[in-house]
């Protein structure tokens, strides 16, 4: 599954079958795991955001996420937030992606994680451009374990372009 296809997904509570909102955002974790979702604030004068911790998730599929009960719903501080995908300082989204050697890969569309291994990420989907995503098609990087997110880029192993693929 893409992490761009689970935003905007309803979240219902297995308990009582109630909608409790919708995932705005994927929280993530410095060693690349999906740590929860963010869910939507209805109340903009709140501190804090409303999430729910990945162990808490029951099951997710195309149409919707279920949460165990309303009760896993939580209020977290922006402090807790290490990385996301698409939103905050720590987002993902739109970051370049170099070698260690200075070769740009292009940009972060999107993050693919494997339904069966939970919240584990699979491969990055990147971007070099509008135009050549029309000419050649987006590409996907495999994870690599030595993937660092950096404040303005993620960088990867030297030839890490070789291993780029079709999503």
């Amino acid at each position: 599954m893409r992490m761009q296809e689970m935003i905007g997904l309803t979240v219902y509570d297995v308990e009582h079958g109630k909608q409790v909102g919708k995932v705005v955002d994927i929280l993530l974790n410095h060693d690349w795991s999906i740590v929860g979702i963010q869910l939507e604030n209805r109340l903009f004068w709140t501190s804090g955001v409303k999430t729910v911790l990945w162990d808490d998730i029951v099951a997710y599929g195309e149409d919707a996420v279920m949460i165990r009960n309303q009760q896993a719903v939580r209020k977290w501080g922006a402090e807790n937030i290490q990385n996301t995908f698409l939103t905050g300082n720590g987002k993902l989204k739109e970051l370049s992606v170099l070698t260690e050697d200075g070769i740009r890969l292009g940009h972060v569309t999107d993050v693919y994680f494997e339904h069966e291994l939970g919240n584990t990420i699979t491969g990055i989907e990147i971007s070099d451009g509008f135009f050549t995503d029309l000419m050649e098609g987006r590409k996907l990087l495999p994870f690599l374990p030595e993937m660092t997110r950096g404040e303005n880029a993620i960088m990867v192993p030297l030839g890490s372009e070789q291993l780029l693929e079709k999503p």
